[in-house]
């Protein structure tokens, strides 16, 4: 379970996070929705320890990343708009990597790399250099890299940008399994249908604020409005950044 209260950043005179608070609990896919600016990859960045907070508290299964930031890595996976790739590495020689930097043992790293290759459909590349990549296969890699040491929280940072209609079903497929596997999820997004179709739970952010936090259904009553999409422009109060 992750737990914020509170959460403040700021960058010289740009208040990117101004007391965000909220809960995301196990077994849930919980969507973080907001406008463009409104926070989201600081807020994940800060999450994981690679951005410091000015103010408030995180809780990551009880552990501070401030505190002891590499208990919390070790059970965390993060997907950012960076991936990282390396091209002159196949799909099979980087996972491999990754496992190594994790302290994988060789079986446990194979049988990972076999899980999540046909979890995420990447039979197609997974001994193919990563140069030359579509935008879609390089989130699939980064996606499996960001599984394989089979993290108990993860961090998405709109995982579906740049995905296929296929592509797009094996995302599905994986977040189904993490919710199965009672991970904790949390997928910043600004794509209604990606929302609809994956996430139990909604944090609606803006301005570096929570604005609100429930399921779909709860967001529109709040609203008194039966369309997601019309329950999050009345919420925050803006058009800027959705995406059908």
């Amino acid at each position: 379970m992750i737990e914020v209260q509170n959460l403040c950043k700021r960058f010289g005179k740009v208040q990117a996070l101004a007391g965000a608070s909220f809960v995301a609990r196990d077994g849930i896919i919980t969507a973080l929705l907001g406008p463009n600016g409104a926070g989201k990859t600081t807020l994940l960045r800060t999450l994981v320890g690679l951005l410091q907070r000015d103010h408030g508290s995180i809780s990551i299964d009880g552990v501070d990343p401030a505190v002891d930031p590499m208990a919390v890595r070790r059970n965390i996976g993060v997907l950012t708009d960076q991936f990282g790739l390396y091209e002159r590495l196949t799909t099979r020689e980087y996972l491999r990597y990754f496992g190594e930097l994790n302290d994988m043992e060789d079986a446990a790293i194979e049988r990972r790399i076999r899980e999540t290759t046909e979890l995420l459909s990447l039979e197609d590349i997974i001994d193919r250099r990563a140069k030359g990549f579509s935008q879609g296969q390089r989130i699939k890699v980064a996606l499996a890299r960001t599984l394989l040491h089979r993290p108990r929280h993860l961090l998405l940072d709109e995982p579906s940008r740049g995905l296929d209609v296929m592509s797009t079903r094996a995302l599905r497929r994986a977040l189904a399994a993490l919710k199965e596997d009672g991970c904790c999820v949390i997928m910043a997004t600004h794509v209604m249908q990606e929302v609809i179709h994956s996430c139990d739970d909604v944090i609606v952010i803006a301005n570096g604020t929570t604005v609100t936090q429930g399921t779909p259904q709860q967001l529109c009553e709040q609203a008194g409005l039966s369309s997601l999409e019309d329950a999050f422009v009345r919420l925050v109060g803006t058009e800027e950044g959705i995406e059908l």
